[in-house]
């Protein structure tokens, strides 16, 4: 008959430490392999992002709504504001520049949206029935403004006393008008009905 191995109450405390001990090890372990595979697929999952940027981007502005669509508020029209125009100085020589200020006021009962860029309200330099310079022919960005009660947005307009064409060119490259007289007229691309005064300008 074989003896039971006594085991002495030390023995037991040794062995009680020592399974902790690999259990603590082996948790340590599987968090550091599951932190490795959580960081590898963040990291795939950024560089997929990246990878498709310009199609997040293009999916984002197919879905942003249109600014009336977000406010539901209407476009101005005639009855909400007005349009007016000056100069300094009216009268310049061959070559100078003209600064013009242009003004959007409301003055209607309803709150409404604009683009007051040059492209949508836009300034135009006439002789007669020839139109010789016009502050769209470049591209701009959009520039929305909601008007209610008061107020007014003031812009300033330069004319080098130049002709525009039918493409955007800077300056430099546009030739100088000769003397005469010229009419300076603000207007909206989008409503014929809305115009401001026509100011003279005189190119000595």
């Amino acid at each position: 008959m074989k003896r039971r191995r006594v085991i002495s109450k030390r023995q037991r405390r040794v062995f009680l430490v020592r399974r902790i001990v690999a259990v603590i090890v082996l948790i340590a372990f599987l968090s550091a392999v599951f932190g490795i595979i959580w960081g590898i697929a963040q990291g795939v999952e950024g560089i997929n992002r990246w990878i498709h940027r310009g199609d997040i981007n293009a999916i984002s502005r197919q879905a942003a709504p249109s600014p009336r669509q977000v406010s539901g508020v209407s476009d101005c029209s005639a009855e909400d504001i007005s349009l007016e125009l000056k100069a300094t100085p009216t009268t310049v020589g061959v070559g100078g520049t003209v600064h013009f200020t242009a003004t959007i006021a409301h003055s209607g009962s309803d709150n409404c949206l604009i683009n007051a860029s040059n492209a949508s309200r836009v300034l135009t330099i006439s002789s007669g029935s020839q139109t010789i310079w016009k502050s769209d022919v470049c591209p701009v960005s959009t520039r929305m403004l909601l008007l209610s009660n008061s107020d007014s947005d003031i812009q300033s307009i330069a004319w080098n006393t130049n002709a525009t064409g039918s493409a955007c060119q800077s300056d430099s490259n546009l030739l100088k008008v000769n003397a005469g007289t010229y009419q300076a007229q603000l207007s909206m691309k989008d409503d014929s009905k809305l115009t401001s005064n026509q100011v003279t300008i005189a190119v000595q």
